[in-house]
């Protein structure tokens, strides 16, 4: 782990996926290398309830979740005072095109694409959020 990322300030990330092997290995690499704290919801409504009641540096939503999916959970943050301006990156195992060219267009922080390296998530993420300056 380089120098740069153990001296980083404390974040506190949301992780909202439907599945608990995905919640288990971002909490695993946040917390571990980074010392992170992080939150885990098990669906949109439930993070979007989270993301209210949390002071949160950022969110990891997965794209597709049954109920209520990931554009629709930012769309449900964009629309809260209390939550737009909590930088948000979708989780998404399918990257097409077309896809990418809509995220885009929104006011998302990025997009990360399942499977990802555990090895280099946090770098990952760190850089989508910004946080490594």
């Amino acid at each position: 782990v380089s120098e740069r990322l153990t001296r980083m300030p404390t974040k506190r990330v949301l992780v909202i996926d439907d599945e608990a092997d995905i919640r288990a290995i971002i909490r695993g690499c946040l917390e571990d290398i980074a010392e992170w704290k992080v939150i885990t919801a098990t669906s949109g409504e439930e993070g979007i309830q989270l993301a209210i009641t949390e002071q949160l540096d950022g969110i990891l939503t997965d794209v597709s979740m049954p109920g209520m999916n990931g554009l629709d959970v930012f769309q449900k943050l964009q629309e809260d005072s209390r939550t737009q301006t909590i930088p948000v990156v979708l989780l998404t195992a399918k990257a097409l095109s077309e896809e990418q060219e809509m995220f885009a267009t929104l006011a998302i922080a990025g997009v990360i694409v399942k499977p990802f390296n555990p090895m280099t998530l946090v770098e990952q993420v760190a850089e989508v959020f910004g946080w490594d300056s």
